[in-house]
């Protein structure tokens, strides 16, 4: 007995069509969601990631040319990030805490002498200043102010250790991704244009412009700090403070620290200027650090980095400072790095509709 088999009616152009859709819909939904997982999971390793990719780009020159002399790419990844660490970790660490010990001891220094009252004496000669001063002391309790402030210090040189271990790991973190960016560099870079809607020339301008903002930044920052640097140890050495050198080589080095500052060594010079009467030579470090020095990092990095970038200025410097607001000190890169990156993409969507026009 034969059986009546029901014909299946077959899908029409727009009922594949929507099928289609609803497929491509479904699958974008999932990346996004995907996308922002993943992102989530990254956080915690931004800053890591951010550095690794700043060292990475800055040490490639000198990783390719390890790389020619040995055969294998592990151990030339490998050499390449130990000098790195060498370079970069090493004088970084050994500077920051010591510097703010330093302050902490000044400040120290400042409280006892507020408290004594051996501060007197230094304005014996100026009794219009005395005056102001005394009036302030009566309304002010100065030498609690510079014990908290000194506490303050001491404290976050007492967190600096503590907090060791985790910066121990974020830096153990940075040198293992910048290992696996100069072995798998090539390999990451081919996967992500295999992804792109971008065709290869494109993505050639995107990769080199990403390039040209990190050596911007990188080259910005150490400008500044170097102007910053020549220019604080210049004023000690004219008002006969002792180590002009040293302390310059600390204030320039304190200037590429986005959280820290030069003033964290000319502040407590003044303070001890004026603690021992010579309130002619604090007030000009006070004007020279605060008129000068610290001005001078707000106008040149705006115009050394966004004049490498052909950005604007003022562009510069809204990357630059929301990027630290928004990320962190890793913002100080992933701030101008999303402006122009995004301004690449405008402009190549700029030359695609032209084209197709």
């Amino acid at each position: 007995m034969a059986k009546n088999v029901s014909a299946q009616p077959e899908e029409t152009p727009d009922q594949l069509l929507t099928a289609r859709r609803s497929r491509a819909l479904a699958i974008l939904a999932a990346i996004a969601a995907g996308i922002v997982v993943c992102y989530l999971l990254a956080v915690p390793f931004l800053p890591a990631l951010t550095w690794a990719l700043v060292l990475a780009i800055m040490f490639h020159p000198l990783h390719r040319r390890i790389s020619k002399d040995l055969r294998y790419p592990e151990i030339a990844a490998a050499a390449t990030v130990a000098i790195a660490a060498f370079v970069v970790a090493v004088p970084l660490t050994l500077v920051a805490e010591r510097l703010v010990n330093e302050a902490a001891r000044g400040a120290q220094i400042v409280a006892e002498a507020l408290r004594t009252g051996s501060w007197r004496d230094a304005i014996a000669h100026y009794p219009r200043i005395g005056l102001g001063l005394l009036w302030i002391e009566t309304q002010l309790d100065l030498a609690g102010l510079a014990g908290n402030a000194a506490a303050l210090l001491t404290n976050f040189s007492a967190s600096l250790v503590r907090r060791s271990v985790a910066q121990i790991i974020d830096a153990v973190l940075t040198f293992y991704f910048l290992f696996y960016f100069l072995r798998d560099g090539r390999e990451a870079l081919s996967m992500l244009r295999s992804f792109s809607p971008l065709t290869s020339p494109e993505m050639n301008r995107l990769f080199l412009r990403v390039s040209e903002t990190v050596h911007a930044i990188v080259f910005g920052t150490f400008a500044v700090a170097v102007v910053q640097g020549m220019l604080g140890g210049l004023m000690f050495w004219l008002l006969g403070l002792p180590s002009p050198l040293l302390w310059g080589l600390a204030m320039g080095l304190l200037a590429m620290v986005p959280v820290l500052g030069a003033f964290i060594i000319w502040i407590p010079a003044a303070l001890s200027l004026a603690l021992t009467g010579e309130w002619g030579k604090a007030l000009i470090l006070v004007t020279w650090g605060a008129g000068v020095v610290a001005t001078v990092d707000n106008l040149l990095y705006p115009i050394f980095v966004g004049d490498r970038l052909k950005l604007h200025t003022v562009v510069t410097f809204m990357s630059m400072i929301g990027g630290i607001l928004v990320f962190g000190p890793a913002g100080l890169v992933i701030g101008p790095v999303t402006f122009t990156v995004t301004l690449l993409l405008l402009e190549i969507w700029r030359e695609h509709n032209r084209s197709g026009e």
